[in-house]
């Protein structure tokens, strides 16, 4: 509601996103879309609760996101939201199950438990029989499945992802289309920032923006 983003004060303040309001309801898969600079990537982290607006309001359900204390947020992050970002950000050393695990870990339960979930994940985006590899021993189109993998893990409701094919060639970027897809065709929202319209195309609405206002989809 009312969202804005200013970085910086005064005369060399930048406004990133400028009094923007939309609603996603629960099962919907929205992209974002906008030339570079128009405050894409910036909705995305507000609505991830990563990025605190300058005004206006986050409303996850009945819950003004925003209020909360940074650990509450953190909860909400942990146990509905999973992140996929462009960059794979997976550790190098740590194996794809271990990578998987990540997000589980201060969830009170078994490392048998976790590493269990973590296989049910890599099984669902078609990497299990790797799961013991390290990142470097797999392709591009890989390592961005196992983000997806690492963000499904703990079974969130919402799946913000940032770009998620930009380092991906075209049939590697269409299969995390198609694995999003299917996520949210089990129930999962998922709010999406590209720049192609192809891609776009897999949602089921459009959110626009221009020079960090919403000019089209709110």
């Amino acid at each position: 509601e009312n969202l804005s983003k200013e970085y910086g004060k005064g005369e060399t303040a930048v406004t990133a996103v400028n009094n923007i309001s939309f609603t996603i309801a629960g099962g919907e898969f929205v992209a974002i879309m906008g030339e570079s600079g128009s405050g894409k990537s910036t909705v995305l982290s507000i609505v991830g609760a990563l990025n605190k607006p300058t005004r206006g309001r986050l409303l996850v359900g009945d819950t003004d996101v925003y209020a909360l204390g940074i650990d509450e947020q953190a909860d909400l992050r942990r146990t509905s939201m999973g992140f996929v970002f462009q960059s794979f950000h997976l550790i190098p050393y740590l194996t794809l199950a271990e990578n998987t695990m990540l997000p589980l870990a201060t969830l009170r339960t078994s490392r048998k438990r976790k590493r269990a979930m973590a296989e049910n994940a890599l099984s669902r985006v078609g990497l299990l029989t790797k799961a013991d590899r390290l990142p470097n021993q797999i392709s591009g189109g890989e390592q961005e499945r196992v983000a997806i993998a690492r963000a499904i893990v703990n079974r969130p409701a919402i799946i913000l992802a940032d770009e998620p094919t930009g380092n991906l060639d075209s049939k590697n970027g269409v299969e995390v289309m198609k694995l999003l897809s299917g996520l949210n065709g089990e129930g999962a929202t998922v709010v999406m920032v590209t720049h192609s319209a192809d891609y776009a195309h897999y949602a089921g609405r459009v959110l626009r923006l221009a020079d960090g206002e919403l000019v089209r989809g709110g």
